[in-house]
């Protein structure tokens, strides 16, 4: 049975999207979550194409029409598309693709204005089925088409899609009326927790009537020093900025305004008596609710940008006395006022880079020590604290950081309550270098040759680590982690993987390889990773291991962090969380058994690096 399709135009709906020109104390939230396909599909059944079906059980529209048990089946062809026309051009917010058995292996979706000129702004190369929400932040994704281009199936059917849906709406025109300029507009904020809570969504009209729940908002990381932006497209003449939050609201904030997005003049703060209230709202986050934040400017302000600047996070108890904080999160940024454009656009994103790879830096370690002008030997309780459950102290000797034979060695060593750093106590040392301070890059191809250390819980890793972790208004893991190679004493493989917001620890996008034929860790092996603007691809002896693209992390994961510097890290870590997560030991350390302890105690557990590559353009 199928269920009653939406009577409404498309053009209707799309209209009431975009158009709100009572004053702000009366306004209603317009129908932010209409999925627009099937919007389309009920005003018009022609308005939805593909290049064929199985049958005529299994048309086009099966996957438009509401019911969650009907499906498109396309004709046998790897090529084979769904296209919806949606009757009026929009700015595409997110599209989901609920597929059947018969999967789409690689795909593309597609956008464009005149159903001819086609922009890709989602690309699938492993696809495994299932549910899929492609997020288009922070592509400018506007158009009137929409369209599924098949690649390669993973079945030998054809396409079966349940559900084919299109979010999003109309941006605001440039209005000599008050209204919303705001609505399905540009939005930006410096960090934010992943894909599904990005600035995009306090522009796009939704919030819950009662400000409670997990659903069309922006939520930043946990840190004060957060702000999210709208750009009106145009200047603009602004009277009121209504802020409609999630429970987790700021306690101080600034309002302010830009004619460049670069210079900001704060409009608005709270007075010290608002903000002492507001600090003093203090409950458990099951008991707390949001709240509307409606400014009314004493004299209206003019600029395109309109920005909140977060000062102080609101505190909850977690359960009570202990007291939490969590970032920013705010469901609806609403600017009244006249001006503005309908001709804001996202920026294009960064392409690739031209010219030819020259090397940068290389280190081969034949010198008779290691070249501190390149490298910098880390400690654990100077430059750095313990982390991740580890069981051994970095420190700086020969004995754990040496050079030898033409290679770098780090190594492992046992002595029971010997040493002391960072106020705490340690039973071994071991051996970690960076070049931060002496090579922060951006870009580029990063090899390394090295043989590694078989065993359980023992953590070899050449990696990269955002240059600003240690800024505190930026820190781990926003400032990203690009992790080349790690091995946690298995001989047969290693792992790869990317650490930014939304994707850290074991949420981290990567994969693992298994050496063929037989190889091992403890032998030779290169490992690379290729870092450019567009994406990561790791490999492992010239093998490609894992590609993950810009616009696939920041569609279905989260905010992409690697445009800014990286610097090299190579280390020896022993036990933690990585090793015990896989191998279950809790003693005598954790991650690290009493096979491993006692091979560390005899001597030759070790990482050897012969070199190090850092390959740029330009």
């Amino acid at each position: 049975m199928r269920r009653p399709l939406l009577l409404l135009s498309i053009t209707a709906t799309l209209a009431a999207l975009a158009t709100s020109l009572a004053p702000p104390a009366a306004a209603a939230a317009p129908d932010w979550n209409t999925d627009l396909a099937a919007a389309a599909y009920a005003a018009d059944p022609a308005s939805v194409t593909a290049s064929g079906s199985e049958n005529a059980a299994t048309g086009p529209g099966e996957a438009v029409d509401a019911d969650p048990d009907s499906r498109w089946s396309s004709e046998s062809s790897d090529s084979a598309w769904l296209r919806v026309d949606l009757g009026a051009t929009v700015r595409v917010d997110r599209v989901t693709l609920d597929w059947e058995a018969a999967y789409g292996k690689q795909y593309v979706l597609e956008v464009s204005k005149n159903g001819t000129d086609w922009q890709p702004f989602y690309t699938e190369d492993a696809g495994t089925g299932g549910s899929v929400t492609a997020h288009t932040y922070p592509q400018e994704v506007t158009g009137r088409y929409v369209r599924l281009r098949g690649v390669e199936r993973a079945t030998p059917y054809g396409y079966s899609l349940y559900s084919f849906k299109v979010y999003g709406g109309t941006p605001a025109p440039a209005s000599t009326t008050r209204t919303n300029l705001a609505l399905h507009h540009p939005a930006y904020s410096n960090y934010y927790q992943h894909a599904g809570n990005s600035p995009a969504f306090v522009t796009d009209g939704g919030r819950p009537a009662d400000l409670k729940a997990d659903q069309s908002r922006w939520s930043s990381d946990w840190n004060a020093d957060r702000w999210v932006a709208v750009d009106l497209g145009a200047t603009s003449t602004i009277d009121t900025v209504d802020l409609y939050w999630e429970a987790a609201y700021a306690v101080d904030y600034e309002l302010q305004v830009s004619d460049d997005n670069r210079t900001w003049r704060t409009v608005y703060r709270p007075s010290a008596d608002d903000v002492a209230a507001r600090r003093a709202d203090i409950k458990s986050p099951g008991e707390a609710a949001g709240r509307r934040d409606t400014v009314k400017l004493p004299t209206p302000a003019t600029g395109r940008y309109v920005r909140m600047l977060g000062k102080e996070r609101r505190s909850f108890y977690n359960p009570a006395p202990a007291t939490a904080q969590f970032g920013y999160s705010l469901y609806e940024f609403e600017v009244w006022g006249t001006g503005g454009s309908a001709d804001a656009a996202y920026p294009a994103l960064p392409g690739e880079q031209s010219g030819a790879y020259r090397t940068t830096f290389f280190d081969d370690f034949t010198g008779g020590a290691l070249d501190r002008a390149k490298w910098r030997v880390v400690r654990t309780g100077s430059e750095m604290g313990p982390v991740n459950g580890e069981s051994q102290a970095y420190v700086d000797s020969t004995d754990t950081v040496r050079t030898e034979n033409g290679s770098l060695v780090l190594a492992a060593k046992y002595c029971k309550g010997c040493t002391q750093a960072g106020g705490g106590t340690y039973d071994f040392t071991s051996g970690r270098i960076d070049t931060h301070t002496k090579l922060d890059f951006r870009y580029g191809k990063v090899s390394a040759r090295m043989k590694l250390p078989v065993g359980d819980g023992f953590w070899p890793a050449f990696w990269l680590l955002g240059s600003d972790v240690d800024d505190p208004s930026v820190s781990w893991p926003a400032s990203g982690e690009t992790d080349i190679m790690e091995n946690i004493g298995y001989g047969d493989w290693t792992s790869t993987s990317l650490h930014g917001p939304g994707y850290s620890a074991d949420g981290n996008i990567g994969a693992l390889q298994h050496y063929p034929d037989g190889g091992r860790a403890d032998q030779w092996h290169t490992y690379a990773v290729e870092w450019t603007p567009t994406g990561m691809r790791f490999t492992v002896d010239d093998k490609l291991v894992q590609y993950t693209s810009r616009t696939k992390l920041e569609s279905t994961r989260g905010q992409w962090v690697f445009d800014h510097d990286q610097y090299l890290i190579l280390n020896l870590a022993l036990g933690g969380a990585y090793p015990a997560g896989w191998n279950k030991v809790t003693q005598p350390y954790w991650g690290l058994p009493q096979s491993s302890v006692d091979a560390v105690a005899r001597g030759g557990v070790r990482a050897d690096v012969d070199w190090v590559r850092v390959e740029q353009k330009g």
